[in-house]
């Protein structure tokens, strides 16, 4: 991670801080993700949560955002904000290829970068991400963040050969990917998803969005589907 952009990321963070624990002295939960919606009881099917106000669609997705699933004139756009070394983001990475999968067609899939400072090749991971989705890799690259966390993740110092042996594997023009994996821009195009999840009150992730409407967190298929479909059947 660059100099510059871990100080970025780190004022952030302590902005971030701040303000959960202001939310917690305040009575407030601030560990689901901004406004989140209760799940369903326990033995309880699962219901559509109530409505909360939409997020602001600008800071949702931005026309250099990068979608896995994108069709044209759908209603629905499912936004989520992850952090590729999070095991949480792991553990729900099969039901957001469900979800891709069962309504394939039918509706947006975005990802927005949001890596942790805490997480020492989180940032390195957007990067790649990014530098593959520019050579029309972004879906390969994205599965195989997931599939091999395990390899990876929680290192003390950042894995950025094992991503570079992944575009190999790609097949990837390797000038290309290594250069762009580590330019500013790419870097400065990370940093600015991160600030727009800021900007949205996200705190941790996943933190996902269906039409601007945060979900519970971590949720389920159930509640997934349910909050897709009440956006499909308006």
């Amino acid at each position: 991670m660059s100099k510059n952009l871990g100080i970025t990321l780190g004022l952030i963070m302590v902005a971030v801080i701040g303000a959960g624990l202001l939310m917690a002295v305040n009575g407030r939960d601030s560990t689901t993700g901004p406004q989140a919606a209760p799940t369903a009881p326990t033995g309880q099917a699962p219901t559509t949560p109530p409505a909360t106000p939409t997020a602001p669609a600008e800071l949702l997705v931005r026309e250099d955002s990068r979608y896995l699933d994108q069709v044209e004139e759908s209603p629905v756009t499912v936004v989520e904000f992850l952090d590729f070394e999070c095991e949480a983001c792991r553990a729900q990475f099969p039901v957001m290829e469900q979800i891709r999968e069962d309504y394939d067609g039918r509706i947006n899939m975005v990802i927005r970068y949001f890596p942790l400072p805490g997480h020492t090749s989180s940032e390195p991971a957007a990067a790649a991400v990014e530098a593959a989705a520019q050579q029309g890799a972004l879906e390969e690259m994205y599965a195989r963040m997931y599939e091999t966390q395990a390899e990876w993740g929680e290192s003390r110092e950042p894995r950025t050969d094992v991503f570079v042996g992944f575009a190999e594997d790609l097949d990837l023009d390797m000038d290309e990917f290594v250069a762009t994996m580590e330019s500013a821009e790419t870097q400065e195009r990370v940093a600015s998803d991160f600030e727009d999840g800021v900007a949205l009150g996200v705190q941790g992730t996943p933190t996902i969005f269906v039409n601007g409407r945060v979900a519970p967190s971590m949720p389920t298929y159930e509640v997934l589907s349910s909050m897709i479909d009440a956006e499909l059947e308006e």
